[in-house]
C-alpha cells in the first residue's frame, strides 16, 4: 500500500463516504422515530397475519411490528439498506480504477514509482474504508437511536450481527465490483455488469421468497445469506456465514490486484 495515495484518493473520496454514512443513518433514525405509532396502531398486526406468508418474507415483513429488532430488520435492513450499499459498492469500485482507466487519469499514477499491484491494493483499501465508514455510522446510530427515542428493550447484540453480515455482503459486491472495475477499460461496461449482478442476486432471492416453487433460486443468489430477521431473533450463527463472505471478499480483491497488474491498459 502506498500510504500518500491513500490519503489522497481518502480525501478526493471523503464526501462520498460521509454522505452515504449520513444518508444511511438518517433513514434509520427514521425507521426508529416512526416504530412507536407503527406497533401500537389497532388492528395492523391482524393485517399482517393474514398476508401470505411469502409476500411476508418477500419484503422483509415476516417479523411483524411488535419488537423494534425485527421492525428494523424488515423495513430498513429488508431493501433501504441493501440499495444504499449496492450503490455505494458499485459506484466506489468503478470509479477506484475504470473512471481512472476510461479517463486517462491512471497514467499519472503509473508514472509514480509506485507498481500497479501498489496502486491497485491501495484503491481497495480505500473502498474497504469506505464501506466500515458507513457500516459503522449506521450500528452506532441504531444503538443510540434506539437508546434515545425507544423505550423497550433492544437487542443490541442481536443488531450489530445483523451489520456485521450486511457489511461483510457488501464487501463480497465491493470485490466483485471491484473486479469488473480493474477488468475493462470502459467504465460504464465496468458499471454495467456490476449493476446487473447486483441485481440479478436481488431478483434471485426475491423470487425464492416469494414461491416455495422457486425456493431453489435463493441458492444462486448471495443475498440469501443475508437474512436480517433471524438474524434479529437469534435464530442464525453468523460465524460460518461471516468466514465465507470474508474468504469470497478476499479472493475477488485478490483477483482484481492480479488482473489490473497483468492487463495492457490503454495508456
Amino acid at each position: 500500500m502506498n500510504l500518500a495515495l491513500y490519503r489522497q484518493m481518502f480525501k478526493v473520496h471523503a464526501k462520498s463516504f460521509f454522505s452515504y454514512g449520513i444518508g444511511s443513518a438518517f433513514y434509520l433514525v427514521l425507521i426508529i422515530s416512526i416504530f412507536p405509532s407503527i406497533a401500537n396502531a389497532p388492528g395492523l398486526n391482524e393485517l399482517m397475519e393474514s398476508l401470505p406468508k411469502e409476500f411476508l418474507a418477500a419484503f422483509g415483513m415476516e417479523g411483524g411490528f411488535q419488537e423494534l429488532s425485527d421492525f428494523i430488520a424488515g423495513e430498513y435492513y429488508g431493501l433501504l439498506y441493501i440499495v444504499i450499499l449496492a450503490i455505494f459498492s458499485i459506484m466506489t469500485a468503478t470509479q477506484l480504477i475504470a473512471r481512472l482507466v476510461d479517463r486517462g487519469s491512471l497514467a499519472y499514477l503509473l508514472s509514480t514509482p509506485n507498481s500497479r499491484t501498489k496502486i491497485a491494493l491501495t484503491q481497495a483499501l480505500v473502498l474497504c474504508t469506505g464501506l466500515l465508514i458507513i457500516g459503522l455510522f449506521t450500528t452506532l446510530t441504531g444503538i443510540i437511536g434506539a437508546d434515545l427515542m425507544i423505550e423497550e428493550m433492544f437487542e443490541q447484540s442481536a443488531f450489530i450481527k445483523m451489520n456485521i453480515v450486511g457489511i461483510l455482503v457488501f464487501f463480497v459486491i465491493s470485490g466483485y465490483s471491484f473486479l469488473f472495475s480493474s477488468l475493462f477499460n470502459d467504465e460504464r461496461r465496468a458499471l454495467g455488469l456490476s449493476a446487473i449482478l447486483t441485481l440479478l442476486f436481488f431478483g434471485l432471492d426475491m423470487a425464492g421468497k416469494l414461491s416455495e416453487d422457486f425456493e431453489w433460486m435463493r441458492n444462486l443468489s448471495l443475498f440469501s445469506v443475508f437474512e436480517p430477521v433471524e438474524i434479529a431473533r437469534g435464530g442464525v450463527d453468523i460465524l460460518p456465514v461471516s468466514l465465507a463472505l470474508v474468504a469470497a471478499g478476499v479472493l475477488l480483491f485478490t483477483a482484481a490486484i492480479i488482473i489490473f497488474k497483468k492487463r495492457d491498459l490503454p495508456l
